[in-house]
């Protein structure tokens, strides 16, 4: 399939497109689903001013995996899947601004595989985002991939987090995903957690909170 994400469905939770000021968009990990991770949404726009407007959106992946191989094999081993899944991303992106929501109140994030795909979709389209959201994930590609991205993320929030040993993502790649996404311009908070699982901790929620609130604030 040269298309194998197109067509596949997408969970919603709080505010319609149509009524919502601002749209967090959610992208789950190898194995999850879109209703898993978009239980995730509730929990960081809780009790936030203006939450009731927040659009949550989160695609599902074909077979429940973006890619078929790790996020650092050649990137044609990967292929349709990571153009695909960015494809998906693309078009929620454009759902919302169609809908009358800027992008610089679309918050883009992601857990694993997810957050992987978020991140390159981010670096390739680069512009002024609510926020990055990456919980346990990096650009995508083998060591030595060229990071000579167009654009520019124009101060957007970028929270990175993950465990200083996770068993699927180099601490090397988030620190080099971190150093590519702020020369483009993003606001990077970088965070390693001793010991972590390859989970979400309280503290990266109370983080991406934040990021949301900001851009729930400037309505």
């Amino acid at each position: 399939m040269d298309d194998p994400h197109g067509g596949m469905p997408v969970a919603t939770d709080g505010a319609p497109l149509a009524l919502a000021s601002a749209a967090l968009i959610l992208v789950h990990g190898r194995g999850g689903s879109a209703d898993d991770i978009l239980t995730l949404g509730p929990v960081l726009s809780q009790d936030l001013p203006g939450g009731d407007r927040l659009a949550i959106l989160a695609p599902q992946a074909r077979g429940n995996s973006w890619y078929p191989f790790s996020f650092l094999a050649p990137m044609a081993r990967n292929e349709p899947g990571i153009t695909s899944g960015i494809g998906a991303i693309h078009a929620l992106i454009g759902a919302a601004v169609d809908a009358g929501i800027p992008r610089e109140r679309v918050v883009l994030g992601g857990f694993s595989q997810g957050a992987c795909l978020s991140m390159e979709y981010a670096a390739r389209h680069a512009t002024r985002y609510g926020g990055l959201l990456a919980f346990s994930g990096g650009l995508i590609g083998p060591p030595g991939t060229p990071r000579e991205y167009a654009g520019s993320l124009d101060g957007t929030p970028v929270f990175l987090g993950c465990s200083d040993a996770d068993p699927h993502i180099p601490a090397d790649r988030v620190e080099e995903t971190a150093v590519v996404l702020g020369r483009l311009g993003g606001e990077v908070d970088r965070r390693f957690y001793p010991g972590m699982g390859h989970t979400i901790i309280d503290d990266e929620i109370q983080a991406a909170r934040e990021i949301l609130r900001g851009v729930l604030a400037r309505e």
